[in-house]
């Protein structure tokens, strides 16, 4: 009965209980839906040794990210603050609709992914529920623990259906709100019941300290942290994610191919490890349809650029020749009503001056931004953009393009600009924590789509309204 009970807490994500024997494995970490279409899905998890994460025990700093006080990077990872060990095993994944049953078979796991498993299922059909059934045990003569989720695929390029999906940046484990959940804006935008969420990167922050992620054990290990707080793994396990890297969540501030390693991560160290803890296969910039109104363009802004620090030119670029070719050629064979760009960097902006030259407001790239700016808004592409450290509504003066910062997942997080600092291009500007919700329904002959700021307890502080005759 002990053991029923432990298990049974797991799947609703309470993470109590203690390990009995080392014959049980857990999902202390969770799972991520990812990559869905309206005919398939990845599933990533892992296998774990721990049924919770190490509790914070580190007092921190009173400035923004709160760093912990006297951190010791070379303590042991086990004696770390969200530490989560990993535990070899098998996995079997199944998917279960009204009328048809889909599953894996006992897969091993072991610590050469991390203890991880990824499968995409192909075959679903469109705009339709799914429930998860996530199975693990040590070996076949083991107790089996169990971890159980939902998501809906989305609807077919055809359908007039309303679409409602959240969108956050920039979360640092050590920028917390709350000592038991992690981050409010999860448990915030789970109320919301999102079809489907866009993290555009920044996910974790290896240059950051509580440790520094100056190895790859080090840097799965925040991971390990930040899937671990109860809030995430609640979200996640109903919410499909699209996600997306940025620098902190690759190697380190303003990365690229020409970056040299921090520490002993090496820039391949860190695409590996993306690749590993994250839910997608296949090229890391594509593009999904939810029905006839949305489609949204997911581009990768590390992989391909030039040297940040080169001198603008006509071949300076972020995007890189292919990624700019497969764009152009999807978005104008887009009949969606609505084409949204997520961006893990800004495009319109403004940002700040100094210091900064990494992104296609900044003047380094300012030859490419140009274009780019003015390509969206001859298309009608609205953007979505991470990155940056507070919430704005922007709109570039020369071309009219429209920007949505989502801003930081937590108030501790915000920092970078000044509330005072209000530009012309500014409709909306907030230096706080919070995130993006985006609306899409028809009305009576119109298409509207709706950009909702939410603070981080899930209050509505900004809203812009965009309608289109159909």
């Amino acid at each position: 009965m002990k053991r029923t009970i432990t298990l049974v807490l797991l799947t609703i994500g309470l993470f109590t209980g203690a390990a009995q024997d080392d014959t049980e494995v857990y999902f202390t970490t969770g799972f991520k839906i990812g990559e869905v279409t309206d005919t398939s899905a990845i599933l990533l998890t892992r296998l774990c040794r721990s049924p919770q994460p190490v509790a914070v025990y580190h007092k921190q700093q009173d400035k923004v990210f709160r760093p912990p006080i006297d951190f010791d990077n070379n303590m042991p990872i086990s004696k770390m603050e969200g530490a989560v060990e990993g535990a070899s095993g098998q996995v079997k994944i199944s998917l279960k609709s009204k009328d048809t049953l889909i599953s894996t078979e006992w897969t091993y796991v072991s610590g050469y992914r991390d203890f991880t498993l990824k499968r995409k299922f192909e075959g679903l059909r469109p705009n339709t529920h799914y429930d998860i059934q996530i199975q693990g045990r040590k070996n076949a003569e083991a107790p089996v623990a169990e971890i159980r989720g939902s998501f809906t695929t989305a609807p077919a390029a055809d359908q007039v259906v309303p679409v409602f999906f959240t969108s956050s940046t920039c979360q640092f484990y050590w920028s917390h709100d709350d000592a038991v959940r992690g981050f409010k804006i999860y448990d915030s935008m789970r109320k919301l019941n999102p079809l489907f969420h866009c993290q555009t990167g920044d996910y974790v922050y290896y240059d950051k300290p509580g440790p520094m992620a100056y190895t790859v054990e080090l840097a799965r290990h925040k991971w390990h942290a930040m899937n671990s707080w109860p809030a995430l793994f609640d979200f996640y396990k109903t919410t499909p994610a699209y996600l997306q890297k940025d620098d902190h969540d690759l190697l380190k501030d303003d990365a690229n191919p020409y970056s040299t390693p921090f520490g002993e991560l090496s820039y391949e160290d860190g695409l590996d490890i993306w690749r590993e803890q994250v839910p997608i296969i296949d090229k890391p910039y594509r593009t999904f349809r939810w029905g006839k109104d949305v489609q949204l363009w997911n581009v990768e802004v590390r992989e391909f650029r030039s040297d940040n620090k080169s001198p603008d030119g006509k071949e300076k670029t972020i995007w890189g020749e292919e990624q700019i070719a497969w764009f152009k050629e999807t978005v104008e064979a887009s009949d969606a009503t609505f084409k949204i760009l997520v961006s893990p960097t800004p495009v319109v902006g403004p940002d700040r001056s100094k210091g900064k030259y990494d992104n296609h407001s900044n003047t380094s790239f300012a030859t490419e931004g140009k274009w780019l700016r003015q390509y969206l808004a001859d298309q009608n592409v609205l953007v979505i953009n991470g990155d940056r450290h507070w919430q704005y509504v922007s709109v570039d003066p020369a071309t009219g393009l429209r920007e949505f910062s989502q801003g930081p997942v937590s108030d501790f997080h915000a920092q970078g600009w000044k509330q005072e600092d209000k530009r012309p291009e500014h409709k909306f500007l907030r230096v706080q924590g919070g995130f993006l919700a985006v609306k899409v329904y028809r009305e009576k002959k119109d298409a509207v789509i709706e950009f909702i700021h939410y603070d981080v307890d899930g209050n509505q502080v900004n809203k812009e309204v965009i309608k289109k005759r159909v």
